[in-house]
């Protein structure tokens, strides 16, 4: 049952647990420090603009946001788009590059804010629970790509002497980079040490540490560590021909402006005069970016302990303002971000003041930023980095696909390919193609695909044909519309072939029901066999003939 002490929203719930908020805030504040530098110089935008992200998203965005407990901030999982967006419309400019990608931005921004108004806070239940697993471990594969060569003190760079961006590109260059370690050996022992505590902290600290985020535990290893070791010294950087690509490189992060000269209009809008690459970049910004924070919504619903449901629509129009805030200033994309989110709730937050005293830290730390030049080893954020990519691609999402049928294993490996020879946009529409063409090879009717066969009698749900992740959003609609503590039945007898994403949905909504006193009864799954004989409980299901 839903707890009877809910917080109370505004004013009236800062009073009643200001304390708990703000704690929270700070601990996550620790988190989204170092990371959101990490990945504003992994996007190849000026490190400090990942905080000012992080500081709209905490201070402006928290009051208008759709969910109570997420913190919103820049996300690793767009630094492949951000990066892209950089050297595709700069041609290498950097400068340039970063302030056309923020045009982007500010344009994903606006369209996010049309979704919410459109009511398009459920599509993500559009995309199919593979490839959207695909993409995100896509972009793990290529976090981990591009961090490894940082962590062993190297940037990088194509021949002509450009960030590379390309991820079968960054995968070959460390071909290079490998060999070359042992050039800038104090960089990789501090990147070693770095990766060992990224790691090992969340399993071998004892219970009261673990609750110190690990990247903390990096910075306060790895500051002194770095002074000790005299990893000041810049040098050059060559390429696979021993050209030399970059002069100058520094294994610490500098930061060569001060709050008051970060403050200000920074966006450029020409960027519309290259419309392919600009509008690529403004539909990958608007759909990925949504997504992740549509995914990371549900997540944190679900770790609620109060069991309260957001609004994924109010919640957009508020991601939306506050790319367009953020990109208007320089910052980057934000989202509402998983793991800083997991953190605040398992911190103890109660609501939305957490994420805005996050960024309130954020405010504080940029305005005595200036003691802290030069002292963060660039090599521990590619560890922090290295280890969220890990994350996102480690190897139990591989043996999950392989686990729920030769289907999801497939749509899985073939998004991630995709994903990696071409870009995160191309990958998803692949992995939804395929994953049609899959039904359509398994009978479900063409008809069916984006409109279910249903009918509604009072608490009953009865779905004809075919139940498949592109037609039941309406499905799930009708059941939201009920109250959970309600008795609500969804009849499959009648349906041939229920999905994958389907058959995870119903698991997850009968535990919602569960949980608030209702019961969602199923019917004729029992029927049904899972697909290529998996014996997974998640598996897609089909009528045997």
């Amino acid at each position: 049952m839903k707890n009877k002490t809910t917080p109370q929203e505004g004013f009236k719930g800062l009073a009643q647990y200001w304390k708990a908020d703000m704690l929270s805030g700070f601990l996550v504040f620790l988190l989204a420090l170092p990371l959101s530098l990490g990945i504003a110089g992994a996007s190849d935008f000026p490190p400090l603009y990942g905080l000012i992200t992080a500081m709209v998203g905490g201070m402006l965005v928290s009051f208008f946001a759709g969910s109570s407990l997420t913190i919103k901030g820049p996300a690793a999982g767009l630094i492949v788009i951000v990066a892209g967006s950089v050297a595709e419309l700069g041609g290498g400019n950097n400068e340039l590059g970063w302030k056309l990608a923020l045009g982007a931005i500010v344009v994903a921004g606006v369209i996010q804010i049309l979704f919410g108004l459109m009511k398009f806070g459920s599509f993500s239940d559009f995309f199919p629970i593979a490839a959207v697993h695909g993409m995100l471990a896509a972009i793990g594969i290529i976090i981990i790509s591009k961090q490894s060569h940082v962590l062993l003190g190297m940037n990088p760079l194509t021949e002509e002497g450009r960030p590379m961006v390309e991820p079968i590109e960054l995968l070959v260059e460390l071909r290079h980079t490998l060999p070359h370690f042992l050039d800038h050996s104090l960089v990789f022992v501090v990147g070693i040490v770095s990766l060992v505590i990224v790691f090992a902290w969340p399993k071998f600290a004892g219970e009261r540490l673990r609750k110190i985020p690990s990247a903390l535990v990096v910075l306060v290893v790895t500051i002194p560590l770095a002074q000790i070791l005299g990893l000041h010294n810049t040098y050059d950087i060559s390429n696979a021909a021993g050209v030399i690509v970059q002069k100058g490189y520094s294994p610490m992060l500098t930061f060569d402006r001060d709050l008051f000269d970060i403050i200000g209009v920074k966006v450029d809008f020409s960027g519309l005069n290259l419309p392919g690459i600009f509008w690529k970049y403004v539909i990958m910004f608007a759909l990925v970016g949504s997504l992740e924070a549509l995914l990371t919504v549900k997540a944190i619903d679900m770790q609620d302990p109060f069991k309260r449901r957001s609004n994924p629509d109010k919640d957009l129009i508020a991601v939306g303002l506050g790319n367009i805030v953020a990109g208007v200033l320089g910052g980057l994309p934000m989202i509402s971000e998983v793991a800083r989110s997991s953190a605040n709730v398992a911190n103890g937050a109660r609501t939305r003041w957490s994420n805005f005293f996050h960024g309130l830290f954020i405010l504080i730390f940029l305005c005595v930023e200036v003691t802290f030049n030069d002292l963060i080893p660039k090599a521990a954020l590619a560890a922090m980095l290295i280890g969220v990519g890990w994350k996102l691609a480690h190897p139990r999402e591989f043996g999950l696909m392989i686990r729920t049928g030769k289907d999801q294993a497939s749509i899985f490996i073939i998004t991630i390919a995709a994903t990696l020879v071409t870009d995160l946009l191309v990958g998803i529409a692949l992995g939804i193609f395929i994953k049609l063409l899959l039904h359509a090879f398994r009978g479900v009717p063409i008809r069916v695909f984006f409109k279910p066969n249903m009918r509604v009698n009072e608490n009953l749900i009865e779905v004809y044909d075919a139940a498949v992740f592109s037609n039941f959003i309406p499905v799930k609609k009708k059941l939201l519309s009920f109250n959970l503590n309600e008795r609500v039945t969804i009849d499959f007898r009648h349906c041939n072939f229920i999905d994958h994403s389907v058959v995870e949905t119903l698991y997850h909504m009968r535990d919602d029901f569960k949980e608030e006193g209702g019961k969602l009864i199923v019917l004729g799954i029992e029927e049904l066999k899972p697909v290529g004989n998996s014996t997974h409980h998640l598996a897609a299901l089909r009528r045997r003939k």
